[in-house]
């Protein structure tokens, strides 16, 4: 059956408005168009992996949908990408835990365990280092400062300790260490002693003579470095009653002189009319004789360094060594016993400390003598 004419145009219109279409004038769209760039686009979901389980999905397989079929796009065969296919019976958790607590958070020092430690770096010239906003070599040091001097010539002076950068590092700059000074070394006669050993000498044509073999070891031992440095040989006479007859064996001259040192030199004694004999036979020029006040040379040797005041007395019809050695107490029958006890005696001396100051003086005099003409 036929509609009218304006029935359907009653329809038309109704459905142009019900599809967004134009009502014509004075009518609006009951569903507007929204463009294209204005609608809500439907954002893929990111799925951030677990931290317990790597490569395989919470609650089903991987590769697999929620409802056990697969995804379109799933990669399950390769990894990497977040997906695995694991294989029948391995395990599926990897664990990843970390010990927070492997030290003592509460140890001494953990207040400053994240600062950089500064180093003691010894300053030295030329070195670069930066101070604040300073950058410059060392060109010197004094009284705790240190000067600065960068690539335009400017100087600019830092306080030793910590501040500086050296390569980037913190250090703590300070001053060098000084060498220790080196003690000087004495020999055991008081004189300088060389830092390096010294080659030996040839002997000097000139000789120093003592009366015996105990007063050659004393003389050895405490001034045998000097002897040997100056070139100069000891030897012993066993008796000075034959002492002018040996000199002129001898025959000294300038160049080749000789220095006697004999015992118990005093004015009446045999010992000083034998050096009046040499001297008178003219050879007051190129000889010496030096001589102690002691019967013996074991009386120059000070009685503190065998625990008594003063040497013993020994009368004058004993022996004196074989009576000296009885004072003390010890063996003294025969030569072997004074060998002994002489020993014991030498040992105790280490120096010219432990001798009596004349002894040192009537030596050192000997030594000045047979060497002042090949002084260097």
């Amino acid at each position: 059956m036929d509609q009218p004419a304006g029935s359907r145009r009653r329809r038309a219109h109704l459905v142009r408005l019900l599809r967004g279409g134009s009502g014509g004038r004075g009518h609006r769209r009951l569903h507007p168009a929204v463009p294209r760039h204005h609608r809500p686009v439907r954002r893929a979901r990111v799925r951030q992996p677990d931290a317990a389980v790597l490569g395989v999905q919470r609650g089903r397989r991987a590769g697999h949908g929620r409802r056990g079929g697969p995804r379109p796009g799933d990669r399950g065969d390769l990894v990497g990408e977040g997906v695995v296919r694991p294989e029948a019976g391995a395990s599926l958790i990897r664990s990843l835990t970390v010990d927070r607590y492997a030290k003592d958070v509460l140890s001494a020092g953990w207040q400053k365990s994240h600062l950089r430690q500064s180093r003691d770096v010894a300053v030295e010239l030329d070195l670069v280092v930066e101070f604040d906003d300073f950058c410059g070599a060392v060109v010197g040091w004094e009284n705790g400062i240190v000067l600065l001097e960068d690539r335009r010539g400017k100087r600019r002076g830092a306080p030793f300790g910590p501040g500086f950068l050296l390569e980037g590092q913190p250090v703590a700059l300070r001053a060098p260490l000084r060498e220790a000074a080196r003690k000087p070394a004495y020999t055991a006669s008081g004189s300088r002693a060389s830092a390096e050993p010294q080659k030996a000498r040839v002997a000097l044509p000139s000789r120093i003579y003592v009366e015996g073999r105990h007063d050659a070891e004393l003389i050895e031992k405490v001034w045998g470095d000097d002897l040997r440095h100056v070139g100069v040989v000891v030897e012993f006479l066993g008796g000075i009653d034959d002492l002018p007859a040996i000199v002129a064996e001898f025959a000294p001259e300038p160049g080749r002189r000789l220095g006697v040192l004999v015992d118990h030199l005093v004015p009446g004694s045999k010992e000083s009319r034998i050096a009046k004999q040499v001297y008178q036979a003219g050879y007051r020029d190129t000889v010496l004789i030096e001589g102690h006040e002691f019967i013996d040379i074991w009386q120059a040797v000070r009685p503190q360094r065998i625990g008594r005041r003063a040497w013993p007395e020994v009368p004058r019809d004993v022996d004196f060594k074989l009576g000296t050695l009885a004072a003390l107490g010890l063996p003294h029958a025969d030569q072997a016993d004074i060998a002994r006890g002489w020993q014991g005696i030498l040992a105790r001396v280490g120096g010219w400390r432990d001798l009596e100051p004349q002894l040192n003086t009537q030596v050192e005099r000997l030594i000045d003598f047979v060497t002042q003409d090949h002084l260097e």
